[in-house]
């Protein structure tokens, strides 16, 4: 208790009857305090045990954490990924928190979700570390940050203000669209709250990550054709303002990999089974060769991988798909290269347009350039009247099922459309 960096991480005492000093609890299942027998006191530990939470209470930890960035600096990294950035302080008084108003059905089985996280997590204290990061990379040109902001109702809030005045975040990810969610509705309300928090901040989208069943098994109930749904969204996701990521295999429309129990290496899924098989159906190997049992990922010599390669992704591999033209990874590609020869899909605001109940649209602008984009998200054909007084000329390069009649678009199932105004 008495050495140099003694309270370089999170300690408290018992409560007198040995309990932990609050109930705060740990997002892979029961309390966040480990008891330690040599200090006879608890650590924090958000997450598992083996990772016990920074005190950046402390500025001497603080300081300690930017030499060790300014050391990647100088070696010539572009950048950093910041994990659960809205974790990094805590209530200095670690107070309780007070029990959650709403529980989604499906997060029942995890009694984190039981709280409203009020007190060891989204604590103001964050933005101040965040300013001196960015101060740190703005010694070096061309660096950028990106943060996950773990889920919560506050979520798309915290976005935006870890990411306006351009002094903490350059971009920052949610978990909004991580979710079963899916309508034109929830995708247009998401993305207008964080344009109306966050004038000068800079969103980064995903639908997919290592953390969340794959999107294309999430919504295939919305689509039975995967290939299709797996195209629209990505034209969606690609025309949106703001950075892009893309997780491994979703440029191939993979699904979501089902495991046995005995390949499970994910200690969230192996705690959560059977009703959870956690994270590890995301975390499979890219397959690369069709004709491989490891899917060219692995060779024999060097064993089995991490986690087996699903037998039906074997199909969808990259050498498959490169040189078919109608394929996912086809229409990746010639979506990005679209992307970047149109600055407005780039730079450019984003106005969203009134549009019938399946149809998301809206309009890209940058200095004289304008697109509008439109995306039929349900599975009937639908259309769409163009705004007065506009003329639009359909933008080629992608596979788009969309098309001009008269003064509509006309709209198939899981149909988008890209066109240029005139």
């Amino acid at each position: 208790r008495d050495n140099p960096k003694a309270d370089w991480f999170v300690w408290a005492d018992a409560k007198s009857d040995g309990t932990p000093p609050n109930n705060w609890l740990s997002v892979f299942g029961g309390t966040s305090w480990q008891w330690d027998t040599n200090r006879r006191q608890y650590y924090l530990h958000n997450f598992l045990a083996e990772q016990p939470d920074l005190n950046l209470h402390n500025p001497e930890v603080q300081d300690a954490l930017l030499d060790s960035v300014r050391f990647w600096l100088d070696r010539g990294v572009d950048g950093f990924r910041l994990d659960t950035t809205n974790f990094y302080f805590h209530d200095s008084e670690l107070r309780s928190n007070p029990p959650a108003e709403f529980i989604e059905e499906s997060k029942l089985i995890e009694p984190y979700h039981y709280q409203n996280h009020l007190y060891d997590k989204n604590r103001p204290e964050t933005v101040g570390f965040l300013q001196r990061l960015r101060s740190l990379l703005d010694r070096y040109p061309g660096s950028a940050t990106v943060g996950e902001i773990g889920y919560g109702p506050r979520s798309l809030e915290l976005m935006a203000l870890y990411t306006s005045g351009n002094d903490k975040l350059h971009m920052a990810y949610t978990f909004d669209f991580l979710s079963a969610e899916f309508s034109a509705e929830f995708f247009r309300t998401r993305v207008q709250r964080f344009e109306e928090a966050a004038k000068d901040g800079w969103p980064c989208w995903a639908f997919s990550n290592h953390d969340v069943v794959r999107h294309v098994s999430r919504w295939h109930g919305h689509a039975p054709d995967q290939a299709r749904l797996a195209k629209v969204m990505a034209s969606l996701l690609l025309s949106l303002r703001g950075s892009v990521c893309l997780y491994q295999g979703e440029e191939l429309g993979l699904t979501e990999a089902e495991l046995a129990f005995e390949d499970l290496v994910d200690p969230y899924g192996i705690r959560l089974w059977p009703k959870s098989k956690g994270r590890d159906g995301a975390r499979t190997p890219m397959v690369w060769e069709r004709d491989d049992i490891y899917g060219g990922f692995t060779t024999g010599s060097q064993g089995r991988p991490w986690l087996p390669v699903q037998v039906d992704h074997l199909p969808k591999a990259v050498d498959v798909q490169s040189d078919n033209r109608g394929s996912v990874l086809a229409h990746y590609r010639r979506f990005l290269d679209l992307r970047r020869s149109h600055p407005a899909l780039v730079k450019g605001s984003i106005e969203f347009l009134h549009a019938p109940a399946d149809i998301i649209a809206f309009r890209r602008r940058w200095e004289g350039e304008e697109i509008l984009c439109a995306f039929n998200l349900g599975a009937s054909l639908a259309t769409w009247d163009l705004p007065a007084g506009g003329a639009v000329e359909p933008v080629h390069g992608a596979d788009f099922s969309g098309r001009v009649e008269g003064t509509r678009i006309v709209l198939d199932g899981m149909g988008a459309f890209l066109g240029r105004m005139k």
